[in-house]
């Protein structure tokens, strides 16, 4: 029975491999069936002429775990990793190249190691079986794009990789970005590991790599570094260059600014264009940078931005079961605890505690008459009556506020200072 929801998920892409095609299969089939985890392999057929892509479709009617897309012409393995992406359903993604050279005999390595914490594991072909035309110029390529990078890996081209779904669903690959894939999931946050392969020569078919893509990868190395570190920033880009460009221009036009003070001529001098140009280069550059800036505020999406490991929020059965009353916050203060601010009056923090019984109740005595003063004959309380202003007090406002309070025996005088009252001389 073919599990619907496969666990590993094979990518394959091929041009011209008709050759390669049966052995692959049995090598693949074999390793994921030794797993014991339910499979796909999905074949990306980049516009082959050779009839791999009636082989591919033999394979379908064989095998169910068998996927295959057909382009229609050649768009190169970027666009192959794309199409595939796109459409494995597994938890753990591998690719694979189509000519033999990957054995899949180290597949269950690749998945030990994604299980065990990795999100990318990127192959490394330590002891390469290539000409000398290859392998020389791609140990100078990966070790630019290590160091520009900043991604310590030996081989960047080699197409043996693991990933995790997650970390398939975010990449976006491209032009010839497939050789840039850890420096693209690094970028997002994503945990990036190498492991040595077996390499194997090549048994069937011809390289269909030259010395072009040395000069291709360098270019897109630049687009990587553009995308990654400064999609969101694109005027650090263009800006950068352009402020040394123009501190350049501006010390030529201010060393010739200084002779001519001095009487010298400077109208026929080359010093003088090569500092107007040095200037108005350097104004391109800044003004390029914020039409990036323009283009980024207004198309820019929040899943370029930042990456989400995982989010985590209450389950239905924990929001039914919540008591407020019983929350945290409430039962990590005290009880027997009372803030009281001043008398008789009740504070925000004040916390009034159970009552008491009678036994435990402390008895206190009833209050008694404060003395009063041995000059207070009257029985009715004197209100003072605000006297008429003086020069020197007519900036005072005297406010009574004959409210009583709940026992009736105080009043409040308020004097406040009038603010508009200008003093005279």
């Amino acid at each position: 029975m073919i599990d619907a929801q496969p666990y590993i998920s094979l990518l394959i892409p091929l041009y011209n491999e008709v050759g390669s095609i049966p052995e692959m299969y049995a090598q693949c089939t074999a390793a994921c069936t030794a797993i014991g985890r339910p499979y796909e392999i999905l074949f990306i057929d980049d516009g082959s002429r050779d009839g791999s892509a009636q082989a591919l479709d033999e394979l379908v009617q064989h095998d169910p775990r068998i996927r295959v897309v057909h382009f229609r012409r050649n768009f190169g393995k970027s666009s192959a990793l794309a199409a595939g992406f796109e459409r494995v359903r597994g938890q753990i993604v591998l690719t694979l190249d189509g000519d033999l050279q990957d054995d899949p005999a180290m597949i269950a390595d690749f998945i030990a190691r994604i299980e065990a914490g990795a999100d990318l594991v990127s192959g490394w072909k330590l002891k390469r079986n290539d000409p000398a035309d290859k392998t020389i110029p791609s140990k100078v390529f990966n070790g630019v794009v290590s160091r520009l990078s900043g991604v310590k890996l030996h081989d960047f081209n080699c197409g043996f990789k693991a990933y995790r779904i997650e970390c398939v669903r975010e990449i976006s690959v491209y032009g010839g970005f497939h050789r840039f894939l850890p420096v693209l999931a690094h970028s997002r946050g994503f945990r990036v590991e190498e492991l040595v392969v077996n390499h194997r020569a090549r048994k069937h078919g011809v390289s269909k790599y030259g010395f072009k893509r040395m000069f291709d990868g360098f270019m897109d190395l630049l687009t990587v570094l553009l995308v990654t570190r400064y999609r969101t920033r694109p005027l650090h880009f263009f800006g950068i260059p352009g402020a040394i460009i123009g501190a350049f221009g501006m010390l030529v036009l201010m060393y010739l600014s200084f002779l001519w003070m001095l009487g010298d001529p400077i109208g026929e001098r080359p010093l003088l264009t090569l500092g107007v140009l040095l200037a108005i280069i350097a104004v391109q550059f800044l003004g390029i940078g914020l039409l990036a800036e323009l283009l980024v505020g207004t198309s820019i999406r929040s899943a370029e931005i930042f990456s989400i490991r995982e989010e985590r929020e209450a389950t239905p059965e924990q929001i039914a079961a919540f008591q407020p009353d019983h929350s945290l916050a409430a039962a990590s203060t005290p009880t027997a605890v009372a803030q009281i601010s001043s008398p008789g009056l009740p504070s925000p923090g004040r916390m009034i505690t159970a009552p008491q019984s009678a036994a435990t109740r402390p008895t206190t005595a009833p209050p008694t008459a404060m003395p009063q003063p041995r000059n207070a004959t009257l029985s009715n309380p004197v209100v003072p009556q605000p006297r008429a202003a003086s020069s020197s007090n007519r900036g005072l406002q005297v406010d009574i506020n004959t409210d009583e309070d709940e026992d009736g025996e105080h009043a409040t005088v308020s004097i406040e200072k009038n603010p508009f009252h200008r003093p005279q001389r």
